[in-house]
């Protein structure tokens, strides 16, 4: 049978999912979860104060967390985030390696290995904090996080798009080209990393480069749009016949 504080735990998460903040910070108030020594009661109060502009507040319960338990990525990432937005870049960052660190610790000195999906539930938290990075225009910051959550994670495709839309965003074409041919170079039939591909080729002007992969997109997927329509729009140079 569910304990008391099990029962509580249960209600204030499913409340704090749903948005119902109000209801959920009643529930973490209680004595029973206050006491629990559970990190995840303070992740949630932390995560209310700062979504009410109370950075304070929720710097410490933060800090209350990975007291608890230093490992906690969604207490690090959501510390990273409140430090970021203060403009506190560093210890932002600082923060969440720490915790990195010793979850790396605790996974080489674990006798089992690391399950798939703890890994995916690393990489997502690298992601998170990749984006923010990427938010604030912190472009090294959020390469190292990407390759952290590449390494990681058996989403490499998805992954290394996003890569590639970093260096992109941070003025390096030419490293989101290298990136993504590599991509192509070990997986011939990738039809995404060729679309995207002929988009940054194409805004590097390099057109005939930019319709041979679209071109070779269709010769995988005959019907696809977006091939279609990235090809009518290199049409006017005189570059493709629009044979397809």
């Amino acid at each position: 049978m569910r304990s008391f504080s099990g029962q509580l735990l249960d209600e204030a998460r499913e409340a704090f999912i749903e948005g119902k903040y109000k209801d959920a910070e009643a529930l973490l108030q209680q004595p029973t979860l206050q006491n629990s020594n559970n990190p995840e009661v303070f992740q949630m109060m932390a995560t209310i104060l700062y979504n009410r502009g109370q950075f304070n507040k929720a710097i410490k319960t933060f800090k209350k967390a990975l007291s608890i338990d230093p490992t906690y990525t969604d207490a690090a990432v959501g510390l990273s985030i409140i430090l970021n937005d203060l403009g506190k870049y560093e210890e932002a960052k600082k923060v969440f390696e720490e915790a990195q660190t010793l979850i790396d610790r605790k996974k080489s000195n674990q006798s089992t290995q690391t399950s798939p999906g703890v890994e995916e539930k690393f990489a997502a938290k690298h992601l998170e904090l990749a984006h923010m990075y990427l938010q604030y225009k912190r472009f090294t910051q959020a390469l190292e996080q990407f390759q952290q959550a590449y390494s990681l994670s058996q989403k490499k495709v998805d992954i290394m798009l996003q890569i590639a839309e970093c260096h992109v965003e941070a003025g390096q074409s030419n490293q989101a080209v290298k990136a993504l041919r590599s991509l192509i170079q070990s997986n011939n039939k990738l039809i995404m990393p060729r679309l995207k591909l002929g988009l940054i080729l194409y805004n590097s002007h390099m057109i005939a480069e930019a319709v041979d992969q679209w071109e070779n997109v269709l010769r995988l997927d005959p019907k696809n749009d977006e091939a279609l329509r990235y090809l009518k729009m290199a049409q006017a140079t005189g570059i493709t016949n629009l044979n397809y």
